[in-house]
């Protein structure tokens, strides 16, 4: 039973840092979406709201920033968690980074992780009976600094039957039907809360939800509030949630919105909208269990009296997902989900099947590129790509006892900074060296000023790169390009859409920023993509529909 007192060390705050996977900006209701996510909206409304924080454009390569306050390369994931052979993208976090955790631990913190991990090689559920957790190529949560760690290895996994589960470092499996993982996230996540009240110690928690990033599992119950609300289709949603975002102030009413991707067909040349339709639907119940289960965890703060006293930032790892099945295209092999079984034995169709029904673990499916298009409104691209729909995520940070306003800031920000400004909180000294290792110097800034109402300008530039995607901001300006495309010039604040490429005009400016990018490049040990030329990122069904395992030899020859 947890104390019924807030009596915590030195009065510290407690922090809680929530990270949703494949989240789009526009999702949440606060930022825009008609998504029914009344306990996040909340946080928001009461806390602030920044509309210009950018994510590290993919799920470990942001996973890898915020835990370490590195640029993904620096802290060993320059790409995925596969090993290409380079410590920059060797795939699970480097000696030479230390994490949040660890950090905090030096500073008197309870320290626990209730999610994804993803941050610790490559797990194949195929072989599952090879694995070695806790080697060097496989670090466990516990050997980087939590005291308590529940949840997933893999990047993605059944949420009725994960085979990737974790519990205190150790593999285990699921034993009851009633099992969702956004639900066991939630149960673990207060269990870990009333363990360190009970304890008489500040906590600092990493609360890494699987959802909403396919399979589109879901509870029935929810799926069916959304079921409808979908068939006036791609657009009419874009625009609503577009109209709704200027009004929120979440966008400048001068942006247009971008057009619908070219991948994207118009809704009147859909064949099965009711496949779409419930597909959405499926993916809306997914971040509506995910709101639910955020109420849950701030009702267990409210238990605990340590709601007044606990900082809670809520972001997403990047934009929404256009991934797709390889049992969707040509590919010659099944999947690892393909092998996956139900509890009660029964066999999982993988795949977008318009004649399966999403939601039940006999199921795995995806919300594909069309509504991740509407999940990123009024931006374009998707998880991935550096343009604003790849990298912009919604950020709320809620702290009743330090900060004395609510609001929107447009303060541009980099994922990379919430360490540092975790560490100001908290009084923590990012080391110098940790375990005889010495540690890569701090990349991120602390922007606690900027939460405390003061004013807050960012020193150095943001900078994003992800399988050759590439981009860097200073001030207005942004250059960004897509893999083996020329750069592209923005005024950020005229045109955060990205809609007018400045480029032609403004050749000098254009040219200095590519000079600073190489030269954070360089710095950051950001090599050519590919890394190995036998790997390479294929594109399928278009310039931006692409495979969500994509390993393929250059030559189109499949690896």
């Amino acid at each position: 039973m947890a104390s019924e007192q807030s009596h915590l060390v030195n009065n510290k705050p407690n922090i809680i840092v929530m990270m949703v996977d494949d989240l789009g900006y526009s999702d949440l209701g606060c930022y825009g979406g008609e998504i029914k996510t009344p306990n996040i909206d909340a946080l928001g409304y009461k806390g602030l709201r920044f509309t210009q924080m950018y994510n590290g454009a993919r799920c470990c390569p942001s996973r890898a920033a915020l835990l370490t306050g590195l640029h993904p390369h620096q802290a060993g994931i320059g790409q995925m968690t596969a090993d290409l052979g380079v410590p920059s993208y060797q795939g699970y976090l480097r000696d030479g980074c230390v994490t949040i955790a660890e950090v905090l631990k030096t500073a008197g913190y309870r320290t626990m992780i209730s999610g994804k991990w993803h941050v610790a090689g490559s797990w194949d559920n195929r072989n599952r009976d090879q694995w070695v957790l806790g080697d060097k190529k496989h670090p466990m949560p516990k050997q980087r600094g939590f005291d308590r760690s529940f949840g997933l290895l893999n990047a993605a996994d059944s949420f009725w039957n994960p085979k990737s589960l974790i519990l205190e470092d150790i593999l285990i499996d699921v034993e009851s039907k009633d099992f969702h993982m956004t639900d066991a996230i939630g149960d673990h996540a207060i269990d870990q809360i009333e363990e360190a009240v009970d304890l008489n110690m500040p906590f600092f928690q990493y609360i890494a939800f699987t959802a909403p990033h396919w399979p589109l599992h879901a509870w029935e119950d929810d799926i069916v509030k959304y079921e409808g609300k979908y068939m006036e289709g791609y657009d009419a949603i874009r625009t609503s949630r577009h109209e709704q975002q200027k009004g929120l102030g979440v966008v400048d009413d001068k942006w247009e919105i971008s057009p619908r991707d070219s991948d994207a067909p118009a809704w009147e040349d859909v064949q099965n909208k009711e496949y779409e339709d419930i597909r959405m639907a499926a993916y809306c119940a997914m971040v509506e269990q995910v709101d639910r289960t955020v109420g849950r965890i701030i009702d267990s703060l409210k238990k605990t009296n340590q709601y007044e006293n606990t900082v809670i930032m809520f972001l997403s790892d990047n934009g929404g997902c256009a991934e797709l099945f390889q049992e969707d295209t040509d590919w010659p092999d099944p999947s690892q989900w393909e092998t996956s079984l139900t509890l009660d034995g029964e066999p999982v169709r993988v795949g977008d099947i318009p004649e399966v029904r999403p939601g039940p673990d006999t199921t795995f499916q995806a919300v594909e590129l069309p509504w991740a298009n509407v999940s990123d409104a009024p931006f374009r691209l998707f998880k991935r790509w550096v343009h604003e729909g790849g990298i912009s995520t919604p950020f709320i940070v809620h702290w009743p006892n330090g900060i004395d306003r609510t609001g929107i800031l447009h303060n541009p920000m980099h994922i990379i900074d919430i360490s540092a400004t975790c560490y100001d909180i908290a009084g923590a000294k990012y080391p110098k060296e940790h375990h005889d290792t010495e540690i890569t110097p701090l990349e991120g800034e602390s922007f606690l000023q900027a939460i405390k109402g003061q004013e807050l300008k960012r020193d150095r530039p943001i900078t994003v790169e992800h399988e050759g995607n590439r981009g860097i901001r200073i001030g207005d300006w942004k250059l960004v390009a897509e893999w083996d495309k020329p750069w592209e010039l923005y005024n950020i604040t005229e045109d955060r859409t990205e809609q007018n490429d400045l480029i032609e005009g403004e050749k000098e400016r254009a040219n200095n920023l590519e000079r600073q990018y190489f030269e954070w490049a360089e710095r950051a040990e950001v090599l050519d993509w590919p890394v190995d030329p036998n790997v390479i990122a294929k594109r399928l069904k278009g310039e931006h529909a692409h495979i969500s395992q994509h390993r393929a030899a250059i030559d189109g020859g499949w690896k």
